[in-house]
């Protein structure tokens, strides 16, 4: 990875190739998962849609629109801008590439330069997430005009000038005097980095700085929803607007969305009048006069058509009442147009008002480079989940501030990828910390885990600085009401499984993923014994990297003999655990071969996510002997024996 770079020139072609790698791997991606799953599978993941009927549209300028129709459409991931395959239901068969212009409760749309087949009912698979590609070439784009509002920001993203800090007399009552640190260094600063490391408080310390630029212009953004939506829920006291789809919002957070808004304003009164009107002239339309299709109107434009009606006339084997109907069709559709503009007219007034007015916006950085925002700028951007965001994607709305100040923590979870490129997984705040430490502030407190859990992590990952609040240095699932058992190591709150070559992980045909059916069961059992002794489903987490082994316990815990209420005990990958925390963690690692290779357990970044879920209990399962080739491992093995309880599978 490039950490400095000589030209722009040389910063954009860098990026642009890495770029177009993740979208082809985007694409590889769907075939492989087209090849692997049944049609109903994708439709249960959004990445496709069965049984859809297809209606032709029209034209706009050289390409032919489609409309796919379905009474009860499924939830999907099918956004406009995104390349979609249609076919008759088996797309590695025979399919036609589109790709989205519009997508409704019950429809989407398509525009194609060929014409597309006909069948009785189509499918829809998902192939790339063109959209936010395309907005990430963008930004680079703005960034060789030169189109960047922070003092030396080319020199800055290039590696060639730090930025400028400012230490500004400022607190807030409810922050430790870490977070206090990072607030009052960051207020006045070009570009700061807040790096909160697992129960740190990291939010709680961006939202109280977000607090201090109230007056400003603000956007508040993060690569995925999940974390826009944390950072709104501590800030929906004061005149917040979230962009965004709806569907991908927090349900209770919908009320600050800009389409509700924009809806509740007194002017949308307006709007569904003209709705309304526009649906009357359609019904007229469509029952009364011929549509001018390409075989009815023989070549004639709309004028001819509209001249000929005029004069009562026919042509090029067009009968006179053809003609007076595709004329009166035309005229309709005028009105119809007219209504539209009316339409968009006022909507666009009432957006403009919600947003000048707003005191933060938030959004996805995708989404910060969509029309909403497309030509608003501000005083400063927050950009949370840092770490977890493709320098690419960051560039979006790091292009719009004056100021941005980062939160996130490099020693989690790495940009998600599908290319095989590593690059693209140092992030904008990685790449920033090694270059200007000077930006970067370490928050040291932990408020989640029990001293013994903290201690490895804090030693391991992050240089020994990240202590234990005081007051929970002690807790263990004993405050909880939970017996002890031999079987978890009482009441100790880090514990090593060994499983001593017992159990042995396996593969399934087809699949990259592992799985060991015998630490599954072991797992369940384990759950049970909590469970027996006092312990509930909701206290418990099960976290595994590997996604068949994780679909193996699931089986297991829904089955008839299970004890376990599968609905509330929580069994997920190391990423869907990334940002939560549960009273009791169970770690399964599944890896145990006579070749002692442990594959990408190797991303040491997924195991700190994982050990430092748990507030009061660890529990950890793994064949040692196959664990000890990675050094890190090897620590945590010997860390356990010294402070915690390792425990030998008989």
């Amino acid at each position: 990875m490039l950490y400095k770079f000589k030209t722009v020139k040389e910063y954009v072609e860098y990026f642009e190739k890495l770029i177009e790698k993740e979208r082809l791997a985007e694409k590889e991606f769907h075939l492989n998962e087209i090849k692997r799953l049944s049609g109903r599978e994708r439709q249960k993941r959004g990445r496709a849609v069965l049984g859809l009927r297809m209606k032709y549209v029209g034209e706009f300028l050289d390409f032919k629109i489609y409309r796919f129709n379905r009474n009860n459409m499924p939830e999907h991931q099918i956004k406009a801008g995104d390349i979609v395959l249609i076919s008759k239901g088996e797309p590695l068969k025979f399919n036609q590439e589109a790709t989205v212009s519009g997508v409704g409760r019950n429809f989407i749309e398509v525009y194609s330069k060929e014409p597309i087949f006909r069948s009785k009912l189509y499918r829809l698979d998902l192939f790339v997430n063109d959209i936010t590609f395309k907005r990430m070439k963008k930004a680079l784009e703005k960034i060789e005009n030169g189109e960047l509002k922070i003092e030396n920001a080319k020199e800055i993203l290039l590696g060639k000038k730090e930025p400028k800090v400012e230490t500004v007399d400022e607190k807030s009552d409810i922050l430790n005097e870490s977070q206090n640190i990072a607030l009052s260094k960051s207020i006045n600063s070009d570009v700061f980095l807040i790096h909160g490391p697992p129960g740190t408080g990291k939010t709680t310390t961006l939202a109280e700085v977000i607090k201090k630029h109230i007056g400003k212009k603000l956007l508040v953004s993060a690569d995925s929803n999940v974390a826009v939506d944390n950072l709104l829920e501590k800030l929906k006291e004061y005149n917040v607007v979230r962009i965004g789809h709806p569907a991908k919002m927090d349900s209770k957070l919908m009320k600050y969305s800009l389409d509700v808004k924009i809806r509740r304003d007194k002017r949308y009164k307006e709007v569904e009048k003209i709705i309304k009107k526009i649906d009357d002239l359609k019904y007229l339309q469509d029952k009364r006069y011929k549509k001018p299709t390409p075989g009815r109107r023989r070549g004639l434009s709309d004028e001819e058509i509209l001249k000929y009606a005029k004069e009562g006339k026919g042509a090029r084997g067009v009968l006179k009442e053809w003609m007076r109907e595709m004329a009166e069709w035309l005229k309709i559709q005028k009105n119809i147009n007219k209504l539209y503009d009316q339409k968009n007219e006022i909507i666009e007034q009432i957006m403009n008002d919600v947003l000048n007015n707003a005191e933060i916006i938030f959004a996805t950085n995708s989404a910060c480079g969509g029309e909403f925002l497309e030509n608003r700028d501000f005083d400063t951007v927050f950009i949370d989940e840092a770490a977890q965001a493709m320098e690419p994607s960051s560039l979006i709305p790091f292009i719009k501030g004056k100021s941005v100040i980062f939160a996130g923590d490099h020693k989690q979870l790495p940009p998600t990828i599908l290319s095989n490129d590593e690059r693209l997984k140092i992030s904008m705040f990685e790449r920033f910390s090694a270059l200007y430490p000077n930006v970067l502030h370490t928050l040291e407190i932990q408020y989640r885990m029990n001293e013994k859990i903290n201690e490895f992590p804090s030693c391991e990952f992050y240089e020994c600085k990240v202590k234990t609040y005081e007051k929970i240095k002690d807790i263990t699932i004993r405050d909880l009401n939970i017996q002890p058992s031999e079987m978890y190591g009482e009441y100790i709150p880090a514990v090593f499984i060994d499983t001593c070559g017992k159990f042995m992980e396996k593969s399934k045909k087809d699949s990259p993923s592992k799985y060991n059916p015998k630490e599954a069961e072991f797992v369940v059992s384990l759950v049970e014994e909590f469970l027996k002794n006092g312990a509930k489903e909701e206290h418990i987490g099960i976290i595994t990297p590997y996604k068949d082994h994780e679909e193996y316990i699931k089986s297991l815990v829904k089955s008839e003999k299970c004890k376990v209420k599968s609905d509330l005990l929580e069994v997920k990958s190391v990423d869907g655990f990334q940002g939560r925390e549960k009273e009791i963690i169970i770690l399964s690692l599944v890896r145990a071969n006579e070749r002692e290779e442990i594959g990408f357990l190797k991303d040491i970044r997924r195991l700190n996510v994982a050990i430092t879920r748990a507030k009061r209990k660890l529990v950890i399962i793994g064949d040692a002997k196959t664990l000890i080739v990675s050094q890190t491992y090897k620590n945590l093995i010997e860390y356990i024996k010294s402070n915690g309880k390792y425990i030998t599978l008989k």
